[in-house]
């Protein structure tokens, strides 16, 4: 079947909620194939979720192993893989516990409802500080705590208990704190909203204003962890050069796409002294730590912890940073800025960048666009130099042909 003859098909029966023009049939690594068999690099990640590329052969072995021998139990029962993950993640974050769930936004679900119950047990209070550019899933409530109003419009009025204030901006949140405030919830690095950083001191400084007020710290790590900056948490990789008395950490932490490296699973981690707020019949959803979901999870762990992948997320993402840096530099007015960490990098255009993307895609590079004239980088954890190199050098030719800013 042919790409058109699959579009024609999916038409009929699809709901027409994504823009979507390509089948894509197989891949391998960082290559993947549509069904027409046009070849091409994938560097978007399925959106920072293939961590290990396609097809990888110990996670496709280690699914096969699990299906054969435990699918799923249901949470009325323990099984081993979740088990095993839990206390991973948990010694790779810090004291606390692990809630297991399908994607990113039950994950930021699970802040939110973490955060609610801690402030109802706290005097009542019940709004949720985010920041504006933020992106926090597609439910009713997650997109009232996106601090971005493309993704409210049509489904108002919004749920109530959030406020958006600017980002990296510490004395905003400080002004926006009242006796309602509950907790403040950012992410490490902005995502959706186009590839921007916190700073070290905006995390030290929420970290301060929280405890003095009795507020939560969330944070929403769902795109930017799991070793996506070169550390397990891109907190630690910002926090790395200041010198600590003690290990920084938030209150709450979601997780989820590089965590299953394709198969869906995400995780709330919860401080040790607030495990206690979410108690039996307090949350849960069927499929959540799912034993085939978790042995994906802890596959790709080992592979990662193997391999040091976290070693290669860094070298690779500052090769690729100096590149762009590079194609930057000789095309200003085609380029504003390059930012990121790791391979979590972003190339900022003075044009939108949609254009750029379905140039890109046409010439066999897939990359996703993000606060509407940036471009992501997410490449897989374990991107080799010659496919990276072939990338890049793709994008550079599509840089040149793009007309330049007067």
């Amino acid at each position: 079947m042919t790409n058109q003859e699959s579009l024609k098909k999916a038409q009929s029966c699809l709901l027409g909620n994504y823009r979507r023009e390509i089948t894509m049939v197989r891949g391998s690594g960082s290559e993947i194939w549509d069904a027409d068999g046009k070849r091409y690099l994938d560097m978007g990640g399925g959106v920072a979720v293939n961590s290990l590329g396609h097809a990888h052969p110990e996670l496709v072995h280690a699914l096969a192993t699990q299906a054969a021998t435990l699918v799923h139990c249901s949470n009325y029962f323990h099984n081993p893989q979740a088990t095993r993950l839990a206390e991973r993640l948990v010694q790779l974050t810090g004291p606390g516990r692990m809630f297991f769930c399908n994607s990113g936004l039950e994950a930021d679900e699970a802040l939110f409802k973490l955060a609610r119950k801690f402030g109802h047990e706290t005097g009542g209070r019940h709004v949720i500080i985010t920041t504006l550019g933020s992106f926090h899933g597609r439910s009713l409530a997650g997109i009232s705590a996106t601090g971005q109003e493309k993704v409210k419009v049509g489904f108002g009025p919004p749920t109530p208990g959030f406020v958006h204030v600017p980002f990296n901006d510490l004395q905003a949140v400080a002004d926006a704190i009242t006796a309602e405030t509950c907790a403040v919830l950012i992410e490490g690095i902005q995502g959706e909203g186009g590839i921007y950083c916190a700073t070290a001191e905006y995390l030290l400084g929420l970290r301060e204003l929280c405890d003095k007020h009795q507020l939560l710290l969330l944070i929403d790590a769902i795109q930017c962890g799991m070793y996506r900056t070169g550390c397990f948490q891109s907190t630690t990789r910002i926090l790395e050069e200041q010198e600590l008395a003690e290990p920084w950490l938030p209150d709450a932490i979601s997780m989820a796409k590089s965590l299953g490296g394709g198969v869906p699973i995400g995780a709330t981690w919860i401080a040790e002294k607030y495990t206690e707020l979410l108690g039996p019949g307090s949350h849960g959803t069927t499929f959540g730590g799912n034993p085939l979901a978790c042995a994906a999870a802890n596959c790709v762990l080992d592979v990662i912890e193997r391999d040091r992948l976290d070693v290669n997320a860094r070298r690779q993402g500052e090769r690729l940073a100096s590149r762009l840096a590079v194609i930057a530099a000789n095309h200003p007015r085609k380029i504003k800025e390059c930012r990121g960490l790791g391979l979590m990098l972003g190339v900022a255009f003075h044009i939108d960048a949609g254009p750029v993307q379905a140039a890109c895609l046409q010439a066999g590079l897939i990359l996703l666009p993000a606060g509407g004239n940036t471009l992501r980088w997410l490449p897989a954890l374990n991107v080799d130099d010659d496919s990276l190199d072939e990338a890049v050098e793709i994008f550079e030719e599509v840089v040149k042909l793009l007309p330049s800013e007067n």
